[in-house]
């Protein structure tokens, strides 16, 4: 199975390595490996159609900050010109128009190229015209990586769950705001040392709006409820609030009551929501750490809770290769796709 990396940032890389050290996994399960036909980064690119050295890539990356010759063209424009069955699309997140992803997913689809995705913006913004597009040109998207990095809630939901009727999803879809709340809630720290203290770990960026003010978990809810509770919403339908005004006056009221507070995006049938909620100790939801918890309520099953690590290299990369494993089982099992 030919596939085009698109992105090669931290997860890009994690994904190159983690290609490197499966394939034998692949072979073994279908007489197939993966084969990096094509990968872009920022600004360079390189393909060869008998396939990349996933290390090389990585290599190249890592000593001279490029992996191949500087690009003339978009990579929406390059990508007709390849052969390949697979777009793994790595780029990073953009909620204002989503791009430059939303031009690869296009290109992608419209070629009848199914694609794996760890990139937010496009299934948050246009969910239903991508799917859509891969329903038309009979080609399939994946992107288990684009809500809970390493926690399997999407596949677990859409495939495992497949006979349940899912009436609510409730979860801590963002490791930052939980580990400023946590440091609140165990250390007495103050709002502002908590996330100073996140941004030297490295758990929050130089400008932490995206996670704080509930951006990154609503582009997550709004993901969640179009792939698995059948809305039609994008992150603009999501009522937001993030967890600046969160005081060590309201951390302390709350463990009087036995309780935590913690940044919680729901799907339910009455709409979608991220906001910080009071949640009684003990409860799956009152997690501490970087962790993503994922809180499902079904009827035959009950409640299922999952959780995991939201991010990282490797994390994210797990994602995409689970993706990539399913997406190899559909090509070896069928030669109808759906």
């Amino acid at each position: 199975m030919d596939v085009v990396l698109v992105g090669f940032g931290t997860v890009g890389q994690g994904v190159a390595e983690s290609i490197y050290l499966k394939n034998n996994l692949f072979q073994e399960g279908f007489g197939d490996d993966l084969r990096v036909v094509a990968a872009f980064d920022s600004k360079t690119y390189v393909i060869d159609k008998k396939g990349l050295d996933p290390i090389d890539l990585v290599k190249a990356k890592t000593n001279k900050g490029v992996i191949g010759q500087r690009r003339k063209e978009d990579i929406k424009d390059m990508l007709p010109e390849i052969e390949y069955d697979v777009l793994v699309e790595m780029t990073p997140t953009n909620i204002v128009d989503a791009r430059p992803g939303l031009d690869h997913f296009r290109a992608a689809l419209s070629a009848g190229k199914d694609i794996v995705t760890s990139n937010k913006g496009p299934l948050a913004l246009k969910f239903r015209e991508l799917s859509r597009l891969a329903q038309k040109n009979r080609c399939m998207m994946r992107f288990e990586a684009s809500v809970g990095g390493a926690t399997p809630v999407i596949n677990l939901a859409s495939e495992l769950l497949k006979c349940e009727r899912i009436s609510s999803i409730r979860g801590i879809m963002n490791g930052t705001c939980n580990f400023i709340l946590s440091r609140m809630e165990s250390e007495g720290l103050p709002w502002e040392p908590a996330l100073r203290e996140a941004q030297q770990m490295g758990f929050a960026e130089t400008d932490p709006s995206y996670d704080i003010d509930g951006i990154d978990s609503a582009c997550k809810v709004a993901i969640l409820a179009n792939a698995i509770m059948n809305k039609d919403v994008t992150v603009h339908d999501v009522e937001r609030t993030g967890i600046r005004g969160i005081n060590l006056d309201a951390v302390n009221l709350a463990a009087q009551e036995k309780k935590v507070v913690r940044l919680i995006g729901e799907i339910t049938e009455k709409g979608v929501e991220v906001a910080p909620r009071l949640i009684p100790r003990g409860h799956p939801l009152s997690i501490s750490g970087t962790l993503n918890t994922f809180h499902i309520q079904t009827d035959l099953a009950g409640e299922i809770t999952v959780a995991g690590r939201g991010a990282g290299r490797y994390e994210t990369a797990s994602a995409v290769m689970s993706d990539l494993w399913a997406l190899m089982r559909a090509r070896k099992g069928s030669a109808h796709r759906h």
